[in-house]
């Protein structure tokens, strides 16, 4: 009955005229995240996208294998952009600083000033995240590999570090390992269609190289 309740809640509120004053909060969008009704499993993700928190991640990692494919997509959405808030206005402000030197193509600028951010904020796991994306695309693989180690220390649901690994190991031929850490990313969001595709090359690749030992 509860969950029906919150169901109904999360309906009525997203629907009533005014709504946007009265949007859901944090535990009823979780609560109605795990209904039955995908309309409010939908909207409640894409809810915590604008309010959540990294105590929801669990929850929304979860609806990751919701049956309804619009659930999956905006909780996959959601976790993305919680991840990219830190709770501080000078943190937050310098990532989006990081995010358009990226798009410019300043590698140099964006791994300054991400890693002033985690100086300023080491907790923030987004942060050694994008700095560990840099480093790979500066061909620093073994920087970008001690990023993702902090990324998964702080955030163990990162499923873009985790593939992030795997291009890293790919890159230095350990494809042992890049199977490995692409199983994982799967394990975690089992929507990742370049993933699957990537772990069925590998799994073959290494077959080849097993039979040739033969």
């Amino acid at each position: 009955m509860r969950t029906l309740s919150s169901v109904l809640l999360l309906t009525l509120l997203l629907t009533i005229p005014g709504a946007e004053a009265q949007a859901p909060g944090r535990d009823q969008a979780v609560q109605a995240l795990a209904g039955a009704d995908a309309r409010a499993r939908r909207d409640a993700a894409a809810r915590l996208g604008e309010i959540g928190t990294m105590a929801d991640v669990k929850a929304l990692a979860a609806a990751l294998r919701d049956p309804d494919a619009d659930t999956r997509e905006r909780a996959e959405e959601a976790m993305w952009r919680i991840w990219a808030r830190s709770g501080n206005a000078e943190v937050d402000r310098l990532y989006q600083t990081g995010i358009e030197q990226m798009s410019a193509g300043g590698l140099n600028e964006a791994i300054a000033t991400f890693s002033r951010i985690i100086a300023i904020d080491p907790g923030f796991a987004e942060g050694w995240n994008k700095r560990a994306t840099l480093y790979f695309l500066a061909g620093e693989l073994r920087k970008s590999l001690a990023d993702c180690d902090e990324v998964i220390k702080r955030n163990p649901y990162h499923f873009g570090a985790l593939a992030g690994y795997a291009h890293i190991y790919v890159q230095l031929e350990r494809y042992d390992r890049a199977l490995e850490y692409s199983r994982r990313a799967l394990e975690v969001n089992p929507n990742l269609d370049a993933v699957k595709r990537n772990i069925e090359m590998l799994e073959e690749m290494l077959a080849q190289r097993r039979r040739r030992t033969i």
